[in-house]
């Protein structure tokens, strides 16, 4: 049995530059990863099954084929036919949230399958694309500047084990929805991580305003060094100076705001 982790991927900025004539969107941003996500596991059986559990497990239902079987499929394209496999997906992020989500989870399935089959994470880097734009960063399960689509990754200097809170108010928004309403306006490139940005924060805003609330909450928070929505929404986050401080942010989302879904975690 192998078992991988799916970290709940952020970014910490993400510059939006052009609009790409094949439909995607030329960016520039910075990954990070959280200690804490989904779990893939995979095992060798006598049929292959795909099951799906945890709190977010009835969100996929009946959409169809999951990432996880695409990236196994992808691999056994790639690479030559697979044994019966028993495969859990095990969903704790909330879906079509900006923190990774389907892709963290295409990626821990390719990890995982490289580990059964002795296939380098390297060599898996062009159908990780293929499945997805941010499929190959989460591959990479590091912190690095993402260019191009968020393919062209170079990895850089981590933020370890600085506190973070991630916090979602329930509401799933549309990634492409998000990208679509963009202004089409170039504000420049990646600087450090305090002078960049998130340009899709405006636009999601105007399609889930209750990103308003959660940003205004986690702003008004002692000891937080930066707050941010991750991706194109509704996930935000904010970064602490420490657990402490996270800790009483986290009591106070859990007070105020029952219903909206959080996670305390720190920086890989």
């Amino acid at each position: 049995m192998i078992t991988e982790l799916a970290p709940a991927k952020i970014n910490l900025a993400l510059h939006v530059r052009a609009r790409r004539p094949d439909g995607y969107h030329e960016i520039e941003t910075l990954f990070a990863f959280c200690r804490d996500g989904d779990t893939v596991t995979i095992a060798e059986a006598e049929q292959d099954s795909f099951t799906i559990t945890g709190p977010f497990a009835a969100a996929l239902t009946g959409e169809g084929t999951n990432l996880v079987l695409a990236a196994r499929d992808a691999f056994a394209t790639a690479f030559g036919a697979l044994p019966p496999l028993t495969i859990t997906l095990d969903k704790r992020l909330p879906v079509a949230s900006g923190i990774g989500g389907g892709s963290a989870d295409a990626a821990a399935t390719l990890r995982a399958l490289g580990r059964l089959q002795d296939v380098a994470v390297e060599k898996m880097m062009g159908m990780a694309l293929a499945l997805g734009s941010d499929v190959p960063a989460c591959l990479l399960g590091r912190t690095a500047i993402g260019g191009g689509r968020g393919e062209r990754l170079t990895p850089t200097a981590a933020l370890t084990d600085t506190p973070v809170l991630l916090v979602n108010p329930g509401v799933a928004v549309s990634t492409a929805q998000v990208f679509a309403a963009w202004d089409g306006v170039d504000r420049g490139p990646l600087g450090t991580v305090a002078e960049s940005r998130n340009d899709l924060e405006a636009p999601a805003r105007t399609i889930a305003p209750v990103i308003d609330d959660v940003m205004a909450l986690l702003s008004a928070q002692p000891g937080v060094a930066l707050d941010r929505m991750s991706g194109s929404g509704a996930t935000c986050f904010a970064l602490f100076d420490d657990v402490t401080a996270r800790r009483g942010a986290a009591a106070t989302i859990a007070a105020t705001h029952p219903d909206w879904w959080y996670l305390e975690s720190t920086l890989a």
